[in-house]
């Protein structure tokens, strides 16, 4: 089966996956790699991350600090959106990944019944959150 995985780019901040390991859970895996391990290379990026992996049981969210000759752009073109299970994930990932941010759009139950949030990270990136008006209708059905 294939997998679509996210893969964010950032400016020598990619330990920022310890920023969303706190947010998201999950695991970061050992191959938090230095680039200058092992090779000669310029003191601009001597300690910038190679590669990391935040892995949990729905979420892969992969990073670097590699930047190519154009810089690091960031705009509105990419989100990253995390269906969440019920209303209480959405709400604390909608909190924990705001801080430091800024908010974009309030959680509200939309018009196809779903609650819906989004949000620009402290780092840039946009998230939008989602609940699924199935999910909400089974948290409430299993309540009762």
């Amino acid at each position: 089966m294939n997998q679509l995985i996210i893969y964010l780019t950032f400016n020598g901040n990619c330990r920022s996956h310890e920023f969303y390991q706190a947010c998201l859970g999950g695991e970061l895996s050992s191959n938090h790699r230095r680039i200058a391990h092992g090779r000669a290379i310029a003191e601009k990026i001597k300690d910038f991350i190679l590669h990391a992996t935040l892995r949990n049981e729905h979420l892969l969210l992969m990073g670097t600090d590699m930047v190519g000759d154009q810089g690091l752009v960031k705009g509105n073109a990419m989100s990253i959106l995390i269906e969440c299970q019920n209303e209480a994930e959405i709400e604390t990932y909608y909190h924990l990944l705001s801080r430091g941010g800024r908010t974009t759009h309030p959680i509200e139950s939309t018009f196809w019944g779903a609650l819906f949030g989004g949000l620009t990270d402290k780092y840039g990136n946009n998230w939008l959150l989602h609940c699924s008006k199935n999910q909400r209708l089974t948290q409430v059905e299993a309540a009762n």
